[in-house]
């Protein structure tokens, strides 16, 4: 797992090498924030490429084959597992309430909510918080730096990279000794990730250009949060909505494309000759 980081730098630079020969397509919605644009781009279109291949059908498999409850429950372990994160940030960010609020959600979901799998925290009126080492740098006044696509990882810009790097020594999961338990429980989370993101593909192939779209939603995202906000009731309401209008969407293009059936002739027409 340690030679990880150096693999993924030696992948960038490749992908770097790459975008440079890459062009950018006409009328492309540029960014002063996005100066590496020819390699994100390309970068962009190999994770889009491994996501139609392999990540999108198995999270497709996993949402058809596993029951709604089991899903939660998964989602429930992965986040309680990953509460540490929170907790580190909450002290970093002198945010003392929500590091013991933050700290009583992962002891009462560890016991009563079985390892996680259950989430009795929330019932008990213990707001779920969601901080990571990122946001602390931007609280504490660094820059975000350009944006960059990571190689798998997807939309990221310089201070969420060194982020996520330092997040990973506050997530359990890094001191599992065991390479395959831990490459596994980082493939459930991504597979679980990816799953809670399948309604809004219609969206994003919806939109004119998908890459500015999805630049552009993260760097507003980052933002929001750096500024104070959390992944609050507002924004659940909204992710509620887009997830309602793009199974409505789902269902119109699915009756839109259903067969007519031939209406029955009115009680006493002859039959056709």
């Amino acid at each position: 797992m340690r030679a990880t980081p150096i693999r993924t730098a030696l992948l960038t630079a490749c992908l770097g090498l790459l975008g440079a020969c890459a062009s950018l397509p006409k009328d492309s919605q540029r960014s002063p924030r996005d100066p590496w644009e020819r390699m994100n781009r390309t970068t962009y279109k190999f994770n889009d490429a491994l996501d139609r291949a392999i990540v999108k059908p198995v999270a497709k498999g996993y949402v058809k084959v596993t029951p709604q409850p089991v899903r939660t429950g998964v989602t429930n372990f992965f986040d309680n597992m990953e509460t540490p994160i929170t907790m580190v940030n909450d002290l970093l960010q002198w945010q003392l309430k929500a590091f013991f609020n933050d700290s009583a959600r992962l002891v009462l979901n560890s016991t009563l909510g079985i390892g996680g799998l259950l989430d009795p925290a929330t019932r008990a009126g213990l707001d779920k918080n969601d901080r990571d080492f990122g946001q602390t740098l931007g609280v504490w006044g660094i820059k975000s730096g350009p944006y960059v696509v990571l190689p798998v990882l997807g939309p990221s810009d310089v201070r969420d990279a060194v982020g996520r790097a330092a997040d990973d020594f506050a997530n359990p999961r890094h001191y599992v000794r065991n390479s395959w338990v831990a490459w596994g429980m980082w493939g459930v989370r991504g597979i679980d990730n990816r799953s809670r993101l399948l309604y809004a593909d219609n969206i994003l192939q919806g939109a004119y250009d998908p890459y500015a779209f999805v630049r552009n939603a993260y760097l507003q995202h980052r933002d929001f949060k750096v500024s104070g906000g959390q992944a609050s009731q507002d924004e659940n309401q909204q992710e509620q909505q887009l997830m309602e209008e793009a199974d409505q969407a789902e269902k119109d293009n699915a009756a839109a494309t259903a067969p007519v059936a031939p209406s029955s002739p009115p009680p006493g027409t002859p039959p056709p000759k």
